[in-house]
């Protein structure tokens, strides 16, 4: 391929990701669930019309693929590369201000800061510190690219990770995803994945509202005993006071 046709490329993605709707509607589906185009719409605050064009942009442009049930079009992220990409732009973007309005929009934002979902792993806060917890303890190594070493092989399996599966994913075992608000790396790859889907099982995580995950009481005592860092470390941060967005 020619360096044009590589440059033509990119520029057509860029431009897929150039509008707020669409992009927008790109950062809702890092939940990795299906939405319905009309959840997208009313999430996106556009008429179903107007969302049907996006929609159909972005599946044409490789980022969304479409279900078909009945009457109903289901959409969602073409896979974990698109997330990663999703959350690597958003990582790069300028530092959003403080939540504004109500002190439920103030929460939900805190919220989102402190633990989410990144397509089907964890991020935000918690995210990043267990990210961190893993390399400090030796089960992740970064010395030649990221790596599962072998004590760390030991600590899922002990953890009830099926590591058979892991080893035989198509995807990478492990894998950098630099985190939006806390603009350095989480945890993504089948590792990442098989994390938040057996904490989900152990009822340490549970979901909140849209992307936000919540840490259990049960789950923090855990988590800080298997990452082997202080309980207090995994306390969430109390949400800002929301301003009036006057100067």
């Amino acid at each position: 391929m020619s360096g044009g046709t590589e440059g033509r490329g990119m520029a057509e993605l860029a431009a897929l990701l150039a509008d707020g709707t669409r992009a927008g509607i790109c950062l809702a589906l890092l939940d990795g669930r299906a939405w319905t185009a009309g959840e997208l719409a009313r999430r996106a605050g556009v008429a179903p019309s107007t969302a049907s064009d996006h929609l159909t942009r972005l599946v044409r442009g490789g980022l969304l693929v479409e279900e078909r049930q009945g009457r109903h079009r289901y959409l969602r992220l073409a896979g974990p590369s698109v997330a990663q990409l999703i959350e690597h732009l958003a990582g790069h973007a300028p530092t959003p201000s403080a939540p504004t309005g109500s002190l439920r929009a103030a929460t939900t934002s805190a919220a989102l800061t402190y633990a989410r979902t990144c397509y089907d792993h964890l991020a935000g806060r918690l995210g990043v510190l267990m990210y961190d917890a893993l390399l400090a303890d030796g089960r992740l190594d970064r010395s030649s690219g990221l790596a599962l070493t072998a004590d760390g092989w030991a600590w899922a399996t002990e953890l009830g990770v099926p590591v058979d599966v892991l080893r035989a994913a198509r995807r990478p075992v492990v894998r950098d995803c630099l985190d939006w608000t806390e603009r350095r790396p989480h945890l993504a790859g089948a590792l990442g994945a098989a994390l938040c889907r057996r904490f989900t099982d152990l009822a340490w995580i549970t979901q909140g509202s849209g992307r936000a995950v919540r840490l259990t009481p049960a789950g923090r005592a855990a988590l800080a005993e298997t990452l082997d860092v202080p309980e207090s470390t995994l306390a969430p941060v109390s949400p800002p006071a929301p301003t009036s967005g006057r100067a």
